[in-house]
């Protein structure tokens, strides 16, 4: 059994759900297939849910009827037969009627996971109805009967497993299966997703629970570059990752991944294939537990960071000084990310602040605080990176670039340096030239 997760620019389009159909038809392998909602329909739905929040009734029909035509001019321009397309309009009306019914409800985190998982719900029943048009069988699985991942950080695979493989044994048998991605259900058993991004992390999650031959994940890009191709002229695809790698990169910015997706897989040993949709042909990258060189790989960037420096009043390595700074951000349930010490003072650095003032106001109890907004993490990776020959280079940055924190040893995989997010761009197009292009020069010299 494969996994094959399709994005939201795989499934954005009337052309691209035909090349998706060829892509399912290319090999004869069982496959379950996981969706997400087509490109700018879960932005969509987050403007529907700020309507909620508001009860403005007005923007709610409004917002509503342009997705119900955005998805029923899809089926007419998918559909050829008149009586195959006017049961799938009657199937997609039921559906906005019931976003209608949930629309008038009081805002809540469950309202919101309801109105904002329909994305994928929609599109999944639409690409089942046309690939049943055009012959080709599948079943559609509703993620909500068996995504029962209790929590979002550490998924109960076993949990899905279990449900999922009962679902699948009582179902009507078929080679090829549909399912939402992103969607799931917390420890209440309530509706809930897996954060943007977390179709990547469905397919994962459902791979480990079946025990898959391997997961691909198809976007618009042909694997996971060394770099920002959005920034950075001249990048090029990575043949092979570890998961130790992908994990670093996923996690400090590169956007084609799902920052936990690897998680499920690992102790499972089934490797993650990154493709493109639009050049199935194109190798992409191959996620696994092998190591097929060692050293500098990719780097990434990871934005909307701040910076958080605390200088002790007395000497910071005060017995239970550290423990009482990280109990505070154990407290208010905020993750840090890059972290250094001095004699006086620690620096470090989190990417969610939304109990900044509270996390403050406690420190502030002993020590001086200071914070800086608007940083970037500029992540270095590739096994044992730190030996790799060329590495002394990037410090080179810091002749051109002030750099606010540099981070290595609590991964050998992983050099990490903190920049104003204004230098991000500059440091990403340097870097690339002094360790990977300059590289490249080498080796054809």
């Amino acid at each position: 059994m494969k996994i094959l997760k399709f994005g939201g620019t795989s499934v954005g389009s009337v052309e691209n759900l035909y090349k998706v159909k060829e892509i399912l038809t290319s090999d004869q392998e069982n496959k379950i297939v996981v969706c997400s909602a087509m490109s700018g329909v879960t932005d969509q739905l987050v403007r529907l849910v700020e309507n909620i929040k508001f009860n403005d009734t007005e923007a709610i029909t409004r917002n509503l009827h342009r997705l119900e035509n955005k998805h029923s001019d899809v089926i007419d321009a998918l559909i050829q037969d008149q009586q195959i397309r006017d049961n799938l309009k009657d199937g997609l009306s039921s559906m906005i009627t019931e976003m209608f019914e949930i629309s008038s409800q009081n805002y809540s985190e469950v309202v919101n996971s309801r109105i904002i998982t329909y994305g994928e719900t929609i599109l999944t029943y639409i690409f089942s109805g046309f690939l049943n048009s055009v012959e080709i069988p599948n079943v559609v699985l509703d993620a909500k009967e068996f995504m029962h991942v209790d929590a979002v950080e550490n998924p109960n695979i076993d949990k899905v497993s279990k449900k999922l493989t009962k679902i699948l044994e009582d179902n009507i048998q078929s080679s090829l299966y549909i399912t939402q991605g992103f969607v799931c259900r917390d420890e209440q058993g309530q509706i809930s997703h897996l954060k943007r991004g977390g179709s990547d992390y469905t397919a994962t999650i459902i791979g480990a629970a079946l025990q898959a031959s391997e997961v691909q994940i198809w976007t618009d890009i042909d694997g996971l570059h060394n770099n920002d191709p959005r920034y950075v002229d001249g990048t090029y695809p990575i043949a092979h990752l570890t998961y130790n790698e992908a994990a670093e990169l996923a996690y400090f910015g590169a956007k084609i991944l799902h920052p936990q997706t690897v998680s499920p897989v690992v102790d499972k040993d089934i490797p993650v294939l990154l493709k493109n949709t639009f050049e199935p042909e194109a190798t992409g990258t191959v996620i696994s537990n092998k190591t097929y060189k060692k050293g500098l790989k990719a780097i990434s960037a990871k934005d909307g960071i701040t910076a958080i420096k605390i200088k002790s009043n007395r000497m910071l390595m005060a017995h239970g000084y550290l423990r009482r700074i990280f109990e505070v951000f154990d407290h208010f349930q905020t993750s840090i990310d890059m972290i250094t010490t001095s004699e006086i003072a620690i620096s470090l650095t989190i990417d969610n602040t939304n109990n900044l003032d509270k996390i403050v106001k406690e420190i502030e109890n002993y020590a001086e605080v200071t914070i800086e907004q608007e940083h970037s993490i500029i992540c270095i990776v590739g096994e044992s990176v730190i030996n790799d020959k060329n590495s002394y280079r990037l410090f080179e940055i810091l002749n051109y670039i002030p750099v606010r924190m540099v981070s290595y040893g609590g991964s050998n995989n992983n050099i990490s340096i903190l920049v104003d997010t204004k230098d991000k761009i500059p440091t990403l197009r340097f870097l690339n030239e002094k360790l990977f292009r300059i590289q490249k020069e080498e080796v054809v010299v």
